[in-house]
């Protein structure tokens, strides 16, 4: 099963793209978008849009995963911004026909490390040590979107056992 994880923002998204089988996972690819801040908004979500489609379209996942929102009440303006990312992220996955999936950051991180409250910087072990990555990826956008990618092969395959036994 080909699984795409994305950390929506609008100045950088991070995506990963894994393989999921019954002996684990494999790394496809991974990497971000990144926008420039010298640009309207509407050309920003033009490049990330045009950027996830074609991530679609290569590498055809049968599902894609992302982070919910959240944000600080006192910085409400983000969560406006990150919204209008994410709803750019989501009308490619519609268009795509393509299963979209929500998990919190706490619900990847507990299912990726074993704890809800792991660091970032667990996460991208965790990960990298997963995907037998040699090197740690540069931002750390890039492994909390293969954590979401990860985080779903994990629920899928927990799901399908859960539905065997019964």
């Amino acid at each position: 099963m080909r699984i795409i994880g994305i950390d929506p923002a609008l100045r950088m998204t991070g995506f990963g793209i894994i393989d999921s089988n019954k002996g684990g996972f494999s790394l496809v690819r991974a990497g971000t978008i990144s926008t420039s801040t010298n640009k309207d908004l509407p050309s920003r979500l033009i490049q990330i849009f045009d950027a996830v489609n074609s991530l679609i379209l290569e590498f055809k996942p049968r599902v894609m995963v992302l982070e919910k929102i959240y944000s600080h009440a006192q910085h409400p303006a983000t969560a406006f911004v990150l919204g209008q990312a994410r709803g750019i992220i989501c009308l490619a996955a519609g268009k795509a026909n393509l299963e979209l999936v929500e998990y919190s950051a706490t619900h990847v991180k507990k299912s990726v490390v074993g704890r809800g409250l792991a660091s970032k910087e667990q996460v991208q072990r965790m990960v990298c040590s997963l995907l037998n990555m040699k090197t740690l990826p540069k931002y750390k956008d890039v492994t909390d979107a293969l954590a979401l990618a990860i985080a779903y092969s994990y629920f899928s395959k927990t799901f399908e056992l859960n539905s065997n036994l019964k």
